[in-house]
């Protein structure tokens, strides 16, 4: 327990320094003890994420859309491969570098690449991610994150053409995820990960650089009176969904009270409000990308201790067809959804 300007503060889960249980120190051999693999590769990860962190909260990351340079400046524009990347190209190439120096990784598949990119022969993982989802957002400062899932590499598929091989090894079912997660850029940088038993939340800690144990084995609220879907779409909606947020909305369910909307349309930022709030969170569109979205969140959804809802509980475990395979999702609670 310390005290931080005034507040005071303490990880729910003692074990390190000051009684605070760091990222590093909950994967290690004192917490849940994944492996010393994984806890590299996690090293390595969350070093990504917080530079990403860093880039997303700079006051020039506006520039890097642009190629007319800092607004403010002389205006020339810069051509050629010197020219200023979007946030999400450049958190990609942050992250593939980083998973590169880890030694852990041998197939890195990204939302922002054509294809799957092999590492190495020897690396014992298959990393997934969309390096910043809702970057388009970056300019309101609205939040945004990166997501993420780890698989064991297929080494009876080693003997494959490197294409090949990296892209099986990317399409493996979500039900083989070993660990997922998602990073929030927002107020505070959370890092929210499940390694195969309960879901968990780090806050990062600016003044000593660690992602501290906030959340332990988190639990989704029983009953929420929010859901989170774009209204804007209600008519393309089928029926029964029109059906359910008209009755929810109004309060005539089985649970009178009336539910609210709140919508950001940054998927991270939903989904976590979801998370800690209770209620429902929805993309009744096929708009979800399988790899890179919806099977590491919905992996993190499964390992939330309660009896959850996903649209198909075992959706997840669909894998065959491509890397940007859409899908529609919803995320809540089995209680909500008898509203």
């Amino acid at each position: 327990m310390d005290f931080l300007g005034g507040f005071r503060v303490g990880s729910q889960m003692g074990g390190g320094e000051n009684g605070f249980c760091t990222l590093m120190d909950y994967v290690g051999k004192g917490g849940e003890n994944v492996g010393d693999d994984l806890v590299v590769l996690f090293g390595h990860l969350q070093y990504a994420c917080k530079r990403i962190a860093a880039l997303v909260a700079s006051p020039f990351n506006s520039s890097l859309s642009k190629s007319t340079g800092i607004a403010g400046g002389s205006g020339g524009s810069i051509s050629g491969r010197d020219a200023p990347k979007p946030l999400d190209i450049v958190s990609n190439e942050i992250i593939l570098s980083s998973l590169q120096n880890s030694g852990k990784v041998a197939v890195f598949a990204s939302e922002e690449d054509d294809a799957p990119v092999w590492i190495a022969d020897d690396g014992p993982f298959v990393v997934v991610t969309d390096p910043l989802d809702g970057s388009r957002n970056i300019d309101a400062s609205i939040p945004t994150g990166t997501i993420f899932g780890i698989y064991n590499r297929l080494e009876e598929l080693d003997h494959l053409p490197v294409e090949e091989k990296a892209m099986l090894n990317s399409l493996q079912s979500g039900a083989k995820l070993i660990a997922a997660g998602y990073v929030l850029y927002s107020s505070a940088t959370i890092l929210c990960a499940s390694f195969g038993s309960g879901t968990h939340a780090f806050t990062l800690d600016h003044s000593t650089g660690d992602f501290i144990l906030t959340h332990p084995s988190i639990k989704i609220p029983p009953r929420g009176q929010i859901y989170s879907v774009n209204d804007a779409r209600y008519f393309d909606w089928p029926e029964g969904l029109r059906r359910y947020i008209d009755t929810v909305r109004q309060g005539k369910g089985k649970y009178p009270k009336k539910y609210s909307a709140r919508y950001i349309c940054s998927l991270v930022a939903d989904f976590h409000r979801t998370l800690m709030y209770g209620g429902v969170a929805m993309n009744p569109r096929d708009h979800l990308r399988l790899v890179y979205e919806a099977n590491p969140l919905s992996f993190l959804w499964s390992k939330l201790g309660v009896e959850v809802l996903m649209e198909k509980v075992e959706f997840y475990q669909f894998s065959r067809s491509s890397c940007i395979k859409d899908f529609r999702c919803f995320w809540g609670v089995w209680m909500i959804w008898q509203s």
